[in-house]
């Protein structure tokens, strides 16, 4: 349908899971797509990505926690490109689970300035960019953890949490500039950080939690990221889409 026909995006965490299936529907939809990654591993796993969906896929390594970086990305994606349409802020990590008080300081500022700091910073830059050419839509990954809690994972709640009151600010203090800010909240999804995450036997246990059986496929996910890429979404903003399998009507 090519819905993002001649659209800009950059994809920040966009090597893997949900924001490598979204790269491809994008792709799919007709846009030139920026990829953001932290490591070696990750740029070994876009080049796979940009042989199998072409030359319209820029790599850029960044930590999205290290504003430097973020200033450079944004700039790379406009060098270019020439501009920036949509910036779907993916990158993140997860906490590991054990009781409140055993969390450090360092596991918060490892899961908070990624999750939490690194929206804020490319929020930030991004909306700069698309304040000088009219306009663009932001799309947040959060999390079921940002709606509700779960026990063990402190820092990842409190990073999800954070990301739901920086998409809502952000709708509110740019909808006259044509600048739309949502967020996806998705349930359990496979990808890569969950099994690095979680044990095999803990994973069929979280998906057992899902009143539909069974966690979401990546792809599963991405066609709301296009969605509110397009103009499909013109009047949507502020908003936080649950894609969660039933887990949070329980």
């Amino acid at each position: 349908m090519e819905r993002l026909k001649n659209k800009i995006a950059l994809i920040t965490g966009g090597n893997a899971g949900i924001g490598k299936a979204v790269a491809r529907a994008y792709i799919n939809e007709g846009a030139k797509v920026a990829i953001s990654g932290r490591s070696a591993r990750d740029s070994d796993r876009v080049n796979a990505l940009i042989d199998e969906l072409g030359e319209d896929v820029l790599y850029v390594q960044a930590d999205v926690s290290v504003e430097e970086d973020v200033k450079n990305l944004i700039e790379a994606v406009i060098k270019r490109f020439g501009r920036l349409d949509i910036a779907i802020n993916n990158a993140g990590v997860a906490s590991e689970s054990k009781p409140f008080i055993e969390h450090t300081t360092e596991d918060y500022d490892k899961v908070l300035g990624i999750n939490l700091k690194g929206v804020f910073l490319s929020m930030k830059y991004e909306i700069i960019a698309m304040l000088k050419t009219g306009g663009g839509s932001i799309i947040n990954t959060a999390s079921v953890g940002g709606v509700i809690a779960n026990p063990g994972i402190a820092p990842y709640i409190a990073s999800k949490h954070g990301v739901v009151g920086l998409t809502k600010i952000g709708a509110l203090d740019y909808a006259k500039q044509g600048i739309r800010v949502n967020a996806v909240a998705p349930g359990g999804t496979e990808s890569e950080m969950l099994t690095e995450w979680l044990p095999g036997e803990l994973i069929k246990q979280i998906a057992e939690t899902h009143p539909i059986g069974r966690t979401a496929k990546p792809e599963e996910q991405a066609g709301i990221y296009v969605f509110l890429g397009s103009d499909e979404s013109s009047f949507m903003t502020g908003s936080i889409i649950l894609n969660d399998g039933g887990y949070t009507a329980k």
